[in-house]
């Protein structure tokens, strides 16, 4: 039986990353994935026939320039349909507000300028924030001299933004994003666009206390993204994965497909491989898991190999997602009013104000679904038109504040919800239901059995004070490292977080090799 030094745990983005960084080490190292092709939820499949689409995640926001550069990903395949897309805001009068390079067009000349300002400023702030993505977090009891240098830098980086701004920062850090975009915008339609980042993937409206740190986060993700900004890779999200699995290939990193992880192997309180579903044993000297933390500890290891108090911390971290996708095949370009057809391969949002998308949030309070909800739409064939038969096209549409539980009657829900959907298009796209020939919808139950991601939550877990940093995913667990020695977490629900950038990846190999693993 062939030893590995590493066995990593699920294809997806942070997985390959990982086993890359791990293999060009000359660490022998072997990725196990359940599914028959890598990229986890970043991945391109047929969903009607002819028809293709980014299934999971569509678009490319936080993707680290240097990551790319490191990786060497366009020598092995990647290409970009589209980068830098612009965003752009729709509203069913027939105006909008396109948000491009930092500047926004079609706003008022005084919030235009208050835009130029706050988006310099949240900027500086986003840097901040982003410096702590590359590094491990450390620990608050500062127990070892590099844990007392991050802090020292964290804290002078924090004092180069000036007094004034630093004060700023102390302040807003944890507000919510309605009362600081109320504080500085007058436009309903450029605040519930920008309200509709700070909330995309969480887990409370506009109004809730915190989301302004949730904004911040997309904001620094998008900072490291530098030149390629939202970006759409040329293939779908699964040209992207299949990239990085050859880079880690190259480096002499295995990838299985087709391998069902059933339980991982600990003998001597130590893991030391994993049982797949086909009964064979594979043997390591470490484990690194890219599955989600309630998956990895209370489905894989099992609790009984951990202190009570830690499994109820990992039973609390909340994971229900409440983004659904919807995939529509049509016969035709879609038009919307207020964008010409070069706007069409931007990123639309229908998110007209602040108080809009509040209200779309409420009812998943009680586990009911939207009546208008708040949605992220992308047409990628406008870039990129092999991904559907000639002079057709595929629209992929984030929807937000979908429950989990959709209750006693989840098929009538469901057909509500799409039927919301297509309702609130209709507004913004006059005759597109018409053009429609084909659809799938994934609830965020659905996700969870088409990715594996307990509760179907695309971060993993949410994003928010008490499990963001050094308490992400939970104390006992922050650095990558967990409470049985060799087991290791390298996904998006440890430091620092979600979103297709591979940077916990990255960390997670780094923080192995300084171990010794």
């Amino acid at each position: 039986m062939k030893q590995y030094d590493h066995l990593v745990l699920g294809a997806g983005h942070n997985g390959l990353v990982c086993a890359a960084h791990l293999a060009r080490q000359r660490r022998r190292v072997l990725v196990v994935e359940a599914a028959a092709t890598v990229g986890g939820a970043a991945v391109t499949r047929e969903f009607a026939p002819g028809f293709k689409v980014s299934a999971g995640a569509h678009l490319v926001n936080a993707l680290p320039q240097r990551l790319v550069r490191e990786l060497d990903l366009e020598r092995h395949g990647l290409r970009f349909a589209a980068r830098a897309l612009p965003t752009c805001a729709l509203s069913d009068t027939g105006s909008a507000i396109v948000f491009e390079g930092g500047e926004v067009r079609g706003a008022s000349a005084a919030d235009a300028a208050a835009f130029a300002r706050f988006s310099a400023r949240m900027s500086r702030f986003a840097r901040v924030l982003g410096s702590v993505f590359d590094r491990t977090p450390f620990r608050l009891s500062f127990g070892t001299r590099r844990e007392r240098l991050d802090a020292g830098l964290l804290a002078g980086r924090i004092r180069t933004l000036g007094r004034r701004d630093m004060r700023e920062l102390l302040r807003i850090a944890g507000m919510n994003a309605y009362d600081l975009l109320t504080d500085h915008f007058d436009s309903s339609l450029l605040m519930g666009a920008l309200a509709f980042d700070a909330t995309l993937g969480a887990e409370h409206g506009p109004r809730a206390p915190g989301t302004v740190l949730t904004w911040l986060y997309r904001w620094a993700g998008q900072a490291s993204a530098g030149a390629l900004g939202t970006a759409q890779p040329a293939g779908g999200m699964g040209a992207l994965t299949d990239a990085m699995a050859r880079t880690a290939a190259a480096a002499g990193a295995e990838i299985r497909t087709g391998s069902r992880v059933e339980r991982i192997v600990v003998e001597g309180g130590r893991a030391c491989g994993v049982r797949l579903a086909s009964g064979e044993t594979i043997r390591a000297g470490s484990v690194i898991s890219n599955a989600d933390p309630k998956t990895t500890f209370l489905k894989l290891l099992g609790a009984e190999h951990l202190e009570t108090d830690f499994v109820r911390r990992i039973d609390h971290f909340r994971s229900k997602g409440l983004v659904a996708k919807l995939h529509l095949a049509l016969d035709g370009a879609p038009k919307f009013a207020g964008i010409d057809a070069a706007g069409l391969g931007g990123r639309l949002l229908i998110s007209p104000s602040p108080d809009y998308l509040e209200l779309a949030f409420n009812p998943s309070k009680y586990r009911e679904i939207p009546e208008q909800p708040a949605l992220e739409i992308t047409v990628p064939t406008i870039n990129d038109p092999g991904l559907a038969p000639a002079g057709r096209h595929v629209m992929s549409i984030n929807v937000m504040f979908v429950p989990y539980d959709l209750g006693a009657d989840p098929a009538g829900a469901r057909a509500r919800l799409v039927a919301a959907v297509l309702s609130t298009l209709e507004r913004c796209a006059p005759g597109i239901t018409q053009r429609i020939t084909a659809q799938e919808l994934l609830t965020p139950s659905d996700i969870e059995r088409e990715f594996g991601n307990a509760g179907g939550h695309w971060h993993h877990g949410a994003l928010a004070y008490d499990q963001f940093f050094f308490t992400r995913p939970v104390p006992g667990a922050t650095r990558y490292a967990t409470p049985v020695p060799g087991l290791y977490l390298c996904g998006a629900g440890s430091h620092p977080g979600g979103g297709v950038m591979g940077v916990a990846g990255r960390n997670a190999a780094r923080a192995i090799i300084e171990a010794g693993a």
